[in-house]
C-alpha cells in the first residue's frame, strides 16, 4: 500500500502546473542536436570533436547544427525544449554579447543549464619583426612614450582578440589603437604585411608564423606559461592580473532535468580525459578542460565582471 501510494503521489505532483517533469530514465533515446557557430571557426571544430567523441557512449547520433556566430546560437538554445536533446557549444560570445550590445534576448546565467567547460586556447601577443619592442615591458614603454601611435589588429569589434588588447590597455594604462578587420585571417594578413604593428591572436592562428620568423611572439595570455607556446613568458608576469583566452563550454536550456545534465557531463568529461583526445586537441591549439556544471557558472561570472569593466571603460559597442 505504501509503495502504491508513493507512485500515485509522484504522478499527481508531476501533473501540477509549474513542476518540472523528470527526464525519461532511458535518456537519451533519440538523436541530440549540438548548436554552435558557423563552419570553420573554433567553436565548430570543438563541437565536431566532442560530438564524434560522445556518440558511442551515448548510443545516439549527435548532430551538429551550425548557425551564424554571435547571439544566434544562444537565442536558439535558450528557448529550446529543456529535454536534454538540444544543447549549445559556445565560447565567450555567449556571455559577453549581452555586455557588448543592446537587445540580446537571453540571460547567459538564468536562461541556461551549464554542463561542462570543454577546452581553452591561449591568446598570443605577437608583433611584426620590424617592431623595436621585443618584450611586453618594452612594448608598454614604447606605447607610453608614443601614445596612440601603435595599432593592433582586431578580428572584429568585441571579438576575443579585440578585448585582449583592450584588457592590456585597461590594466597597463597604455593607449594602443584597435583596427578592426573582418575575421582572424585578414587581421593576421594585415600584421604580416606591416599594416599594423601587433595583434592578440589565437595560438593556432599564428604559431606557424612565429616559428618561421614572420612574426615575433612576445608573451602568452594565460596566468601560467603554456605548453602550446613553449618558451614564451606570460603577459601577467609584466602586467599583474592579465588573463585572456578562448574558452569553450556546453550548455542546455534552463530547467533541463538533472539526469540529462549529469549524463552529458559524464560523457563529455570522460571523453576529454583520454590521452589520444588530449593530443588531438593539443594539435589543434587547444588544451582540454572538463569541469562540473557549477564551475562553468563560476568561470563565466568572473569573466563577465572583469570584461564588463573593460568594455564599460573603453565604451565598446558591437553591432
Amino acid at each position: 500500500m505504501r509503495g502504491s501510494s508513493l507512485v500515485r503521489l509522484t504522478l499527481m505532483i508531476s501533473l501540477l502546473p509549474g513542476i518540472a517533469i523528470a527526464a525519461d530514465p532511458g535518456y537519451p533515446n533519440k538523436a541530440l542536436r549540438f548548436v554552435t557557430c558557423e563552419v570553420g571557426g573554433g567553436s565548430d571544430l570543438v563541437t565536431r570533436m566532442v560530438a564524434q567523441g560522445i556518440t558511442g557512449g551515448l548510443g545516439q547520433t549527435v548532430i551538429v547544427e551550425n548557425r551564424p556566430c554571435g547571439v544566434i546560437p544562444g537565442d536558439i538554445v535558450s528557448v529550446a525544449s529543456p529535454d536534454g536533446y538540444t544543447v549549445l557549444l559556445s565560447g565567450s560570445p555567449l556571455w559577453l554579447s549581452p555586455l557588448l550590445k543592446d537587445g540580446v534576448r537571453y540571460d547567459p546565467i538564468k536562461d541556461f543549464s551549464p554542463i561542462t567547460l570543454v577546452s581553452t586556447s591561449p591568446t598570443l601577443l605577437v608583433v611584426h619583426p620590424a617592431m623595436p619592442a621585443k618584450s611586453v615591458k618594452e612594448l608598454i614603454a614604447l606605447a607610453k612614450a608614443k601614445p596612440g601611435s601603435l595599432n593592433y589588429a582586431a578580428a572584429a569589434t568585441g571579438s576575443p582578440n579585440h578585448l585582449a588588447g583592450e584588457l592590456l590597455k585597461y590594466l597597463a594604462g597604455v593607449n594602443i589603437v584597435a583596427v578592426p578587420y573582418k575575421g582572424t585571417g585578414p587581421s593576421i594578413t594585415a600584421l604580416l604585411s606591416g599594416e599594423v604593428q601587433l595583434a592578440f591572436a589565437n595560438v593556432a592562428a599564428v604559431m606557424s608564423h612565429t616559428k618561421s620568423g614572420r612574426l615575433v611572439g612576445l608573451a602568452v595570455s594565460t596566468l601560467k606559461p603554456s605548453a602550446l607556446a613553449p618558451g614564451l613568458p606570460t603577459i601577467a608576469s609584466t602586467v599583474p592580473g592579465y588573463e585572456m583566452g578562448s574558452i569553450y563550454g556546453i550548455w542546455a536550456p534552463a530547467k533541463t532535468p538533472a539526469v540529462a545534465i549529469n549524463r552529458l557531463n559524464r560523457e563529455v568529461v570522460s571523453f576529454l580525459t583520454r590521452a589520444e583526445v588530449k593530443e588531438k586537441f593539443f594539435a589543434a591549439g587547444l588544451e582540454v578542460l572538463g569541469s562540473t556544471p557549477a564551475e562553468v557558472t563560476t568561470t563565466i561570472k568572473a569573466d563577465m565582471v572583469t570584461m564588463g569593466k573593460v568594455i564599460k571603460s573603453a565604451g565598446i559597442k558591437a553591432q
